[in-house]
């Protein structure tokens, strides 16, 4: 089981996530901000981030705290740059929305057993 901070701002998605991560038997948490991230990361294994919208922000947001912790972040797939960005700042697992949304909690799994 790990403890996975979730920073998905689109709450439908970020609900359903939560579900399958709870269901994989995972402590998931959900934050919706920026701001909220820090400080749910306490005793964190993993930090999920939404790519989807506001890249750069996003990016910028949690890339000081890449290395404290495994990242996983997601993309819409038609946006393939994004993916080459989130990889070249740091962030451990790169995938498209489908595939977080059909595998989050297995690929939660991959990074914590790295």
């Amino acid at each position: 089981m790990a403890r996975v901070v979730a920073f998905v701002p689109d709450l439908l998605f970020g609900s359903n996530l939560i579900g399958a991560l709870q269901a994989g038997g995972h402590d998931p948490v959900l934050v919706s901000s920026t701001a909220d991230i820090e400080g749910a990361l306490a005793g964190a294994d993993v930090l999920v981030v939404d790519l989807t919208a506001e890249v750069d922000a996003r990016l910028a947001a949690v890339t000081p705290l890449l290395g404290t912790v495994a990242t996983l972040a997601f993309y819409a797939h038609v946006e393939a740059e994004v993916k080459v960005l989130a990889t070249s700042a740091g962030v451990d697992l790169v995938v498209p929305r489908s595939r977080m949304a059909r595998a989050g909690s297995e690929l939660v799994d991959q990074l914590v057993e790295r």
